[in-house]
């Protein structure tokens, strides 16, 4: 395997090298990876057994939870792929790669992107999941990309030759916005944002149109006091977050009283003027959540606050930061604490983040970060996209993806090792459909564990 070597050794500041000297390095990486190497993907005579790695990923999550994630996840290989994040981690780190270094997502697969408000109240379209953000070559984001909107594409019943288009589509759009924006200057590309509205015109069919624009709406209509009608009642006169097992369940008193407790450290990692902000509000109830795929089995927790009264709620989401799933494949990252690690990687790859995103310590001396719970988000409806509608969302995600490569990594030398031609899209968008075989045999390795009775599984509450 290459070394990895990205711009300055990580995935920080370029220095003073001129924009030739570092389309050089990129296209200097060529000689290490071609690009027609992306195609390949043949299984090593030593790869592990699947399960075993997700086993292994559950031994540090709660285990009353863990048949939930595995129920989740046999429930089709797009699912599967969604929990599989650690299975493609390990993989992707068997083959050779470019060494041109970003903030990785880690798991940028074509569910984790969606809407969320800017602090502005902007509608953008971006990233929104960023658990397993670590520095890495910049091919594995895209490739995972590809990968996912491959199944996604054979999980809607689109034939193998419109799959392999709609991951080279994904694949392209990433092509084509880096070598855009390594033609931009540096505030430019930093302040860079692919907005909501984009949606719109990659939408010709005037049904599909009009869903996308009620999507928006709805999107743009969402706030607190929807949050508090669905996730609240009044017991006793006062406001708690409902009991609704195995989803929501009560904190417990030794739980809300750590949250309470290491509040102030959370409040200690947010910005002076976000502190003051928080501070206007008062902690009012707290419960355990059963979040997403990926991250079942993750203590996780939902925090209701009020503030000027019971009709100004904010919800935070409280969320344990592990360890990454590629920290085993590449060198350190430049932070010990996990939830920092989070809360770092989202605020280098989102466009704008969240006012309320910071880190702390919490109950059990676990590792957490804090966000709000929802912002204004929405996720397209993939199982409802047909092949032409696949493939511009697909082209979408592979924009944004570029976006916020850019801002970490040597977009200059990726561009140049990219180049003008499709070779490097055709590639990745072969081994994604390569790939996407691959997680229909992993996945049905999982469904004969779980009928076996080495996993154990529960359906979908």
């Amino acid at each position: 395997m290459t070394p990895l070597v990205g711009p300055g050794g990580s995935a920080g500041p370029v220095g003073p090298a001129g924009p030739a000297e570092r389309a050089e390095r990129g296209k200097a990486a060529r000689k290490h990876v071609p690009r027609t190497a992306h195609a390949g993907w043949l299984p090593p005579v030593d790869r592990q057994d699947p399960v075993a790695v997700l086993e292994k990923q559950g031994r540090d999550r709660l285990p009353e939870l863990l048949p939930v994630r595995y129920g989740r996840m046999a429930a089709s290989p797009l699912a599967f792929l969604r929990g599989a994040a650690a299975v493609m981690a390990a993989d992707l780190a068997a083959q050779p790669h470019t060494g041109l270094t970003v903030q990785l997502c880690g798991d940028a697969h074509l569910l984790n992107f969606g809407l969320y408000a800017s602090p502005e109240r902007t509608l953008l379209f971006d990233l929104d999941d960023f658990d397993e953000t670590f520095p890495g070559p910049f091919e594995w984001d895209v490739k995972r990309l590809a990968a996912s909107v491959a199944v996604a594409a054979r999980e809607n019943g689109h034939p193998d030759a419109k799959a392999h288009r709609a991951a080279l589509e994904s694949a392209a759009a990433y092509r084509t916005a880096m070598r855009r924006l390594a033609r931009r200057g540096e505030l430019e590309v930093w302040y860079e944002r692919v907005e909501a509205d984009r949606l719109l015109p990659l939408v010709r069919s005037g049904r599909r149109r009009r869903r996308v624009e009620a999507g928006l709406t709805r999107a743009r209509r969402h706030s607190g006091l929807q949050s508090l009608g669905k996730l609240t009642e009044v017991v006793d006169g006062r406001r708690r977050i409902v009991h609704d097992p195995p989803l929501l369940e009560p904190a417990g008193a030794p739980d809300t009283a750590a949250l309470r407790k290491n509040f102030s450290d959370y409040r200690s990692t947010l910005p002076e003027d976000r502190r003051l902000l928080l501070d206007r509000y008062r902690f009012v109830d707290a419960a355990r959540k059963l979040v997403g795929i990926a991250g079942v089995g993750m203590p996780c927790y939902v925090v209701l606050l009020e503030g000027r009264d019971t009709g100004d709620p904010l919800f935070l989401q409280l969320k344990e930061a592990g360890t990454s799933v590629l920290e085993e494949h590449l060198p350190s990252g430049p932070y010990d604490h996990p939830g920092h690690r989070v809360v770092a990687g989202q605020r280098l790859l989102q466009a704008d983040t969240d006012v309320f995103l910071g880190w702390m310590t919490g109950p059990q001396n676990r590792s957490c970060y804090w966000r709000q719970l929802r912002d204004t988000q929405g996720c397209a409806d993939v199982a409802a996209l047909d092949p032409a509608g696949l493939r511009a969302y697909a082209a979408l995600c592979g924009t944004a993806l570029a976006r916020a490569h850019a801002r970490s990594g040597d977009r200059i030398a990726i561009a140049a090792y990219l180049g003008g031609a499709d070779t490097f899209e055709r590639a990745v968008a072969d081994f994604a459909l390569r790939y996407a075989d691959q997680t229909a045999e992993d996945h049905s390795a999982l469904g004969a564990a779980v009928v076996a009775g080495v996993i154990a599984a529960t359906p979908e509450p």
